[in-house]
């Protein structure tokens, strides 16, 4: 049955109620936007926010944090021609957000103008506000949250081989925004999320090893129960126990569903119009080309209900849509804003502020059983360092994992190093596996990458 509630007491006993706040914030930026225009403005937008929340986090069955947040503020940016002046602040009194005007307004005045500012063309802004199920909140006191940590660092803990924790983590919150603009456009945003995590150290001396689970949801009843959390990562945990170094050899690579989405990440990052119109990124120019094999799709749905990136709309007020970032291994487009389009000459693809649930459809050869056809191997399933470049695509990180022999986990392995090049890493994608991570705003199941450089010994 689905819960309908409007107002939540995360914080502490005042309620908090959506629709009055909408609507308090909605007048907030109407009157931004009135005094701006008085101002000498010839456009403007902002963007006023409001937020609660309650995290704690135990550890050996004693609170170690508990703490509460109320915040709210406005971001104002206003153009004079192709000049731009930004301010923002944290107090809503009149007086307040008049010096904010003010001071954007002036910052305007003095800026060099750029031929890319300005508001997003209206004809692409938003007029269908979908509900996309994203709202959930719940009357949570301090107990409550602090008995379900000490139940997940009790289930994770309840395994003689665990030896240490780092502790057990359960926050709550939920954001309420108003984006308008100078077009008239006002769109209303609110949200709620949830979060569990627990770190724990099994071993002793030089024989620990540490290991974590989380989950992640828009609603508390998505949630898994604090025991799997806390089990999953004691098993995790335990099963690092052991751990060795390998020979120096090409071999396939696995990357965890976790791992995966980092990977992904990296091509988001350099199809990113920022990256682009500053030519740091190897894939300048790629659009139209062929970078996976042709079994390889890429989606983003934006709409996607309960979604954690989900949005009707982006941070210019642009309408979202859905659509294949690579469709059968051909890379169709980049992820842009407003600005970073006008800059390439093109037209915003609605990811000002990021991109919106990207998805790695499953597929290949073995996607139900991502292991099964690897004789020998090494699944990742933890990575360390920055050693990426965006600029050439070279891929160099400190990895740790299990060594996959004719299909099953052998023995644990750490102080590994994986490298090559993004470009030969896409290409050699043999399968993506249907054990899809649905935790974060990029989703992928297990990768198997066809060989890299696994350096150890």
């Amino acid at each position: 049955m689905k819960r309908e509630l409007t107002d939540t007491q995360i914080k502490d006993g005042r309620s908090f109620e959506r629709d009055a706040e909408l609507d308090r914030l909605e007048a907030v930026a109407r009157d931004i936007l009135e005094q701006a225009r008085r101002k000498g403005a010839t456009e403007a937008e902002v963007l006023a926010h409001s937020s609660q929340g309650l995290a704690v986090t135990v550890r050996l069955g004693g609170v170690d944090v508990l703490e509460h947040t109320r915040d709210s503020g406005i971001d104002v940016t206003v153009y004079k021609g192709r000049s731009k002046g930004n301010a923002s602040c944290a107090d809503l009194s009149e007086s307040s957000i008049r010096e904010c005007v003010e001071r954007a307004v002036d910052i305007a005045r003095f800026t060099q103008e750029d031929p890319s500012n300005g508001l997003a063309p209206a004809d692409l802004l938003a007029t269908e506000f979908t509900d996309l199920d994203l709202w959930h909140p719940l009357p949570l006191d301090a107990k409550a949250v602090i008995e379900r940590a000490l139940s997940i660092e009790s289930a994770g803990r309840g395994d003689e081989r665990i030896s240490n924790s780092e502790g057990a983590s359960v926050n709550a919150g939920l954001g309420i925004s108003v984006y308008g603009n100078s077009h008239g456009f006002i769109g209303r945003s609110s949200g709620t999320r949830f979060g569990q995590n627990c770190v724990l150290i099994a071993g002793s001396g030089d024989a620990m090893q540490r290991d974590y689970s989380y989950d992640a949801r828009r609603s508390l009843d998505d949630l898994e129960s604090p025991e799997t959390t806390g089990r999953d990562a004691a098993e995790r945990t335990i099963r690092r126990l052991g751990a060795r170094q390998i020979g120096t050899a090409e071999m396939p690579v696995l990357l965890a569903p976790e791992i995966a989405r980092s990977f992904i990440g990296h091509l988001i990052g350099a199809i990113s119009g920022s990256a682009l119109y500053r030519n740091a990124s190897f894939l300048k120019d790629a659009a139209g080309e062929r970078l996976f094999p042709e079994w390889v799709t890429i989606r983003e749905r934006p709409r996607l209900p309960r979604g954690q990136g989900s949005a009707t709309f982006d941070g210019d007020g642009v309408a979202t849509r859905e659509r294949n970032i690579v469709e059968n291994g051909v890379l169709t487009g980049y992820v842009l804003s407003t600005y970073s389009a006008r800059r390439l000459g093109l037209e915003t693809t609605a990811n000002s502020g990021g991109v919106h649930n990207v998805v790695v459809e499953p597929g290949g050869d073995g996607a139900d059983e991502p292991w099964r056809d690897v004789k020998h191997g090494l699944l990742v399933t933890e990575l360390m360092g920055q050693g990426v470049s965006l600029l050439t695509g070279d891929y160099s990180r400190g990895a740790a994992g299990f060594v996959i022999e004719r299909g099953e986990l052998a023995y644990p392995v750490e102080e590994v190093t994986i490298a090559s090049n993004l470009r030969d890493m896409f290409a050699g994608i043999r399968l993506a596996g249907r054990d899809l991570d649905t935790r974060g705003n990029v989703q992928s199941g297990t990768i198997l990458i066809e060989k890299m450089m696994v350096a150890g010994q």
